[in-house]
């Protein structure tokens, strides 16, 4: 597994932020965190990276344990913490190279300097040209500039970005050291309509490559790109499935809207296996409550059939997710 949590609790004094929590994420899954605010989210993104070490409990990432091996965690690790901390006065590239010395490339023999000899980076990180980036580093910069977009803006100081951005900025330091697993918290805070989608479908296509996981409280976020989403709630875990099944967790029954060329008989529809109750709306129209663990559909086909009878129109509505979370999240 890319990510193994077992019963990990973390306290803050009296307050119990983390309370025995325990999942598995497996590689190459885009993973969404779900939960309202002081859930304990971001606590649990601060272990997996190890900012802070929990109360009790274990977790590993790639087979690591982030107490005893923490060192070799972080390489397999990329994070983007909720407030993605820049330097705004160095420009792009200058500051990639900056983060490429920091996290030692296996190409680069001790720290580097910037790209340039703007002053500020000379005030900021005096190296002499012995110390630049390797070919090899070099390279790795460039590909990670091609993959986060961020091409026109290298040359451009972090400061004069737009929010959306600095974001990929952020997602681009985190790539760097081309980890296994990525961790975002909140990735997408703040950005208008527009950013939003670029990040998404960016985060979708470093998904296909790398174990995701994100952290959000925006529903939307995690059916548009996530497989499966782990809903946190007062520091436990309440939900964990994939996006679709979390849809029919918390339902009774699915509503079916049906539409017949001719009148129906309401005793016969109502035996239709799964049917749980029905509703007239109109003349030929209905509304049925079904069983959330039968797909009705083929048998109601079959009764059209059987009574020759012909279905103008046939609609599911599905639980939406977000109800599923205020559902699980109520206090």
């Amino acid at each position: 597994m890319s990510i193994k949590v077992k019963t990990i609790t973390k306290n803050y004094g009296a307050q119990k932020a983390l309370d025995a929590v325990s999942f598995e994420i497996a590689p190459g899954e885009v993973v969404g965190l779900l939960g309202p605010n002081g859930a304990g989210k971001s606590t649990i993104m601060k272990i997996l990276s190890c900012f802070i070490p929990p109360t009790s409990g274990d977790a590993s990432v790639c087979d690591y344990d982030v107490l005893e091996q923490s060192i070799e965690v972080r390489k397999k690790v990329g994070y983007l913490p909720e407030n993605n901390p820049l330097y705004l006065d160095l420009y792009v590239k200058e500051f990639l190279t900056f983060i490429a010395g920091i996290q030692h490339q296996s190409a680069v023999s001790s720290r580097q300097s910037a790209v340039s000899s703007r002053q500020s980076v000379k005030d900021f990180w005096p190296m002499s040209k012995k110390q630049w980036p390797t070919y090899k580093s070099q390279k790795r910069i460039s590909e990670i500039i091609e993959l986060t977009g961020l091409g026109a803006e290298q040359h451009k100081k972090i400061g004069a970005l737009s929010r959306g951005y600095r974001q990929r900025v952020g997602l681009a330091q985190a790539l760097l050291h081309d980890p296994e697993v990525l961790i975002l918290d909140e990735p997408t805070s703040g950005l208008d309509p527009n950013q939003l989608l670029e990040i998404r479908a960016l985060i979708r296509k470093i998904g296909k490559e790398k174990t995701v996981m994100l952290s959000t409280h925006i529903l939307q976020e995690v059916e548009a790109i996530c497989s499966r989403a782990i809903i946190i709630h007062k520091g436990k875990i309440v939900a964990d499935d994939s996006t679709s099944n979390l849809q029919h967790i918390v339902t009774s029954r699915i509503i079916v809207h049906l539409e017949f060329n001719s009148p129906v008989d309401p005793v016969k529809l109502k035996m239709i296996p799964g049917v749980i109750d029905i509703k007239q709306l109109e003349a030929d129209k209905w509304q049925l409550g079904t069983d959330p663990t039968k797909d009705v559909r083929a048998d109601i086909f079959k009764f059209a059939v059987d009574n020759n009878l012909t279905v103008l129109s046939l609609h599911r509505e599905e639980q939406k997710l977000e109800e599923v979370f205020q559902e699980l999240t109520k206090n």
